[in-house]
């Protein structure tokens, strides 16, 4: 784990070389090996696959000739089985791959099963049983109320309490590269008229996704120490979203069809094992959370991760992982406190990362200031909210073992009109 103060880096002592001749610093080297599925033209069923550089190692031919006693977990075409298998399963696969693409015994085995990665279409991941977003940065929720709000109290009464959230739609999550259609909705003008139409005010939310592997009880809830047990890996998380239509419909129930529409998630799930180097302490809590909440004093799951926006390929901004108020654990602690249970396949997310600073927002009705201030594109255009045919892009990464970066992969999708 990591501070802010700080940093020590595990596995100092592991140089990362592969005999596939992937450099140790390369941010799907042997430190990261996320997980994900894959089509091409040779094999049209879909195949688990981890990510090697710029290649992607076939893992269920693999395993079929490597590790048989696990084999079953890759047959099925997502990373469903996998998930459920645990984290004894989780660990002992992890070490393999180590194991094989590090020593060169293994290489005339493995080389065949390595496919460029330009030659193949990536899958969704794993089927989606639950989706929950949460509302966990304060920057974002601070610049959202004064714009909104200007004058009154940027924080709710209870967000300091409690990990705000909302449960969305587990069946419109798509996988990257997915188009993304322009939403029609009820939204409200500024002389009172109620119109029905397309989305105005199309939006991006540059968040971080958690992936669920292992299932938990119903009525009983999972301890901030259960975070690691249930939860497999985290992957990248764009929660689109037609702020027109949100703020008509939000009172007094809050997000549904401004949000439903569409979700876009990275292929890639990196294990949080790959995330060791990158914990850090969060950001002091005033007041105290509650007991089952608080992690005063527990292993640290603040994350070192630095998102990168884009719009068009234009760089836009560089939100901060690591400023985020409420962590992944006490999420998952707080989803779960009420006894509902976890299925294999939730999915829940941090909500918008952001910061103070206009480069490092993590929204454009943060980024335009709502529309008072437009952001101006490289080829001169403006956009106060997306056009159609915009492209917006995800990536991020974070620190590696021995001073390694580590890559999260990316998200992207472009806007069909309605």
């Amino acid at each position: 784990m990591t501070s802010e103060t700080g940093p020590s880096r595990p596995g100092a002592s592991w140089t990362g070389a592969s005999w596939t001749g992937v450099p140790a610093e390369h941010p799907f080297g042997l430190h990261t090996l996320p997980y994900g599925v894959f089509t091409d033209a040779a094999h049209p069923q879909p195949r688990i696959g981890v990510a090697v550089g710029e290649a992607i190692l076939d893992l269920t031919a693999a395993s079929a000739a490597l590790l048989p006693e696990h084999a079953s977990l890759f047959s099925g075409g997502s990373l469903d089985a996998l998930l459920a298998a645990g984290p004894a399963s989780w660990s002992a696969i992890r070490a393999a791959l180590r194991r094989w693409l590090s020593d060169e015994r293994h290489a005339a085995v493995l080389t065949p099963l390595l496919v460029p990665a330009t030659e193949v279409k990536m899958q969704l991941p794993f089927t989606v049983a639950d989706y929950v977003d949460f509302y966990s940065c304060e920057q974002h929720v601070t610049n959202v109320a004064q714009i909104l709000r200007p004058g009154q109290p940027a924080l709710p009464a209870n967000w300091r309490h409690l990990p705000a959230s909302y449960h969305g739609r587990a069946g419109t999550v798509v996988v990257s590269g997915t188009p993304v259609r322009r939403p029609s909705g009820q939204r409200r003008h500024p002389d009172g008229t109620v119109t029905f139409g397309p989305s105005t005010a199309l939006d991006f939310e540059a968040e971080v996704g958690f992936v669920v592997g292992t299932p938990s009880t119903l009525g009983r809830a999972v301890p901030l120490s259960g975070f690691a047990e249930h939860v497999f890996g985290v992957c990248l998380v764009n929660d689109w979203s037609a702020r027109d239509i949100q703020f008509w419909e939000s009172v007094p129930l809050g997000p549904m069809l401004g949000k439903s529409f569409a979700t876009s998630i990275s292929p890639w799930v990196v294990p949080l094992a790959a995330l060791d180097a990158a914990r850090i302490h969060p950001p002091a809590r005033d007041p105290r959370p509650l007991p089952y909440l608080d992690d005063t004093g527990a292993e640290p799951w603040g994350l070192d991760i630095t998102l990168q926006v884009r719009l068009n390929e234009m760089l836009i901004s560089r939100p901060l992982f690591r400023r985020m108020y409420w962590t992944a654990p006490q999420q998952l602690a707080h989803l779960t406190s009420n006894g509902a249970s976890l299925r294999t396949g939730d999915l829940f997310a941090s909500g918008t990362v952001s910061g103070a600073a206009p480069g490092e927002r993590g929204c454009l009705i943060e980024l335009s200031w709502n529309g008072a201030t437009p952001l101006r594109l490289a080829d001169g255009s403006t956009r106060s909210f997306l056009a159609d045919g915009d492209e917006v892009s995800i990536t991020a990464t974070a620190p590696g073992p021995a001073g390694s970066t580590l890559g999260l992969g990316e998200v992207h999708g472009r806007i069909r009109p309605a």
